[in-house]
């Protein structure tokens, strides 16, 4: 069991959200659903507390009402191998309401961030040759959704 388990707050949508994001990622599932009670805040048998795995990590989701929202000062962050899973999750991710921003980042329908990313950003960008950084540095800033072939023809510019 991990120690340190992510809570996500959300208004009303915390069991059709985590239906969602098991369906995108293997070895993922809702493992928990907690219900309201007759007399609480929201309708009898609402899901109060959803738990559920994401490709091995384990979370809660909790629908408490719109006090709170999500903000990019936390994302969950994908690290996406191709070029294809990195298309797939984009979509996905952004389908029905979500919103695109820069440099592999975008909020899904319900406000919460994600970064896609793959690993080989990290590698082109920790090259010893100054340069060679610089240039992926600059075409990932120019980026919404992050483009592999575009980073390393970025690279491998003289």
């Amino acid at each position: 069991m991990q120690k340190i388990t992510p809570f996500l707050w959300f208004d009303t949508e915390a069991e059709h959200a985590a239906s969602f994001y098991v369906s995108l990622f293997p070895d993922s599932s809702i493992t928990h659903v907690s219900r309201y009670p007759a007399g609480g805040p929201m309708p009898e048998g609402h899901a109060f507390v959803v738990d559920f795995v994401l490709d091995g990590v384990h979370y809660s989701a909790m629908n408490a009402g719109p006090q709170f929202s999500f903000t990019e000062a936390i994302s969950l962050y994908v690290s996406a191998e191709t070029q294809d899973e990195i298309d797939r999750l984009w979509d996905a991710l952004l389908a029905d309401g979500g919103e695109p921003s820069r440099c592999g980042w975008l909020k899904d329908r319900w406000g919460l961030s994600w970064q896609v990313v793959p690993p080989v950003l990290g590698t082109l960008l920790q090259d010893p040759d100054p340069g060679r950084a610089a240039r992926v540095m600059e075409a990932m800033m120019a980026m919404t959704k992050i483009d592999i072939a575009e980073l390393q023809a970025a690279y491998d510019r003289e």
